[in-house]
């Protein structure tokens, strides 16, 4: 028989690897088997490698958030922090200042941190805590407003300093002063909002029926700023609440009678007109508070674990009395 020649072999189809297949196999063969491998192609070499976008869709970037609600526990400081923006901005944004305060739920506009004019910097000197110091105190050496302590250091008031720690004591030209407030409209005495302003004006009142001299009612106010932001609040540390975060459980009255914040101020005050008679001690009826430092008399009402916060109130109540009494 005639053998007949072999059939000849189809030819490989031609296999062009993509860039970055060809990437990917040139590292492969950079390792441990490089030394078995033929050279690479001169020109597959010096193809470059694919974009890291080959073959997905390219995203937009995400559109920052442009508001945010306020969640229990939240402070401004730490809402901008998150977002990278600037407290000052973020306040002005808002309409609040250093001593304002914000409630869950409330709705916050976020203001970019580079839309944010650029304040000129300002001197700060450094304080370490020695035992026995408060912010109040620490603020008050400097010239400057407890507030502008807090913020430079992202404290609030609930917040706790310890010897030895350093805190920043910004210059009092760049603080917040209350100190021409006085100068301002009643609705906007000190940084008071409007429910602020109406519960100060309350307590004002109370004071002047009860005869009152203006020192206790400037007490008074301070007491309530300190307890609740001169807030009738519906809530507090434990069973606390009202305007001067009195307790059911301690005889102040039922939850219904110290939320009626004329009554509860009746009882801050004490005296004759006690509400609550002698099941309870108010200021008037603490001996000799006229000639107690402004803490001490408040303290002895309310008889807090934070008795010093509430000096810091002082120079602010007697203008808040000043504006609106």
């Amino acid at each position: 028989m005639r053998r007949l020649p072999a059939p000849l072999a189809r030819p490989r189809a031609l296999t062009v690897w993509p860039a970055a297949v060809a990437g990917t196999i040139a590292l492969a063969l950079s390792g441990e088997n490089a030394a078995h491998a033929a050279p690479p192609s001169p020109a597959l070499a010096a193809v470059p490698p694919a974009p890291r976008t080959l073959g997905l869709p390219v995203l937009a970037a995400a559109p920052a958030a442009s508001t945010y609600t306020v969640q229990p526990g939240d402070t401004v400081w730490a809402i901008a922090r998150a977002h990278d923006l600037d407290t000052a901005a973020v306040l002005a944004a808002n309409g609040l200042d250093a001593g304002s305060v914000i409630r869950p739920g409330q709705v916050l506009a976020l203001v970019a941190a580079e839309a944010a004019p650029t304040p000129a910097p300002a001197a700060v000197r450094t304080h370490e805590v020695q035992p026995g110091d408060t912010v109040s105190a620490i603020a008050s050496a400097g010239g400057v407003s407890v507030d502008a302590v807090l913020t430079a250091n992202g404290l609030t008031r609930e917040s706790i300093i310890y010897p030895g720690q350093t805190l920043d004591v910004p210059a009092p030209d760049a603080a917040a002063s209350t100190a021409n407030v006085a100068s301002a409209g009643p609705a906007t005495a000190a940084g008071l909002d409007a429910e602020q302003s109406d519960n100060a004006r309350l307590i004002i009142r109370v004071g002047r029926e009860l005869g009152v001299s203006d020192r206790g009612i400037a007490i008074a106010l301070g007491t309530a700023m300190q307890e609740s932001w001169l807030r009738n609040l519906g809530w507090g540390d434990r069973d606390s609440l009202g305007l001067f975060q009195q307790r059911p459980s301690s005889g102040w009255g039922s939850p219904e009678q110290i939320l009626d914040p004329e009554r509860a101020t009746r009882v801050f005050y004490g005296g004759a007109g006690n509400p609550n008679g002698t099941a309870t001690r108010g200021l008037l009826d603490i001996p000799g508070w006229e000639g107690m430092a402004y803490a001490d008399a408040a303290q002895a009402v309310q008889i807090s674990a934070y008795p010093d916060r509430y000096a810091q109130w002082e120079s602010a109540a007697s203008v808040w009395l000043s504006v609106l009494g």
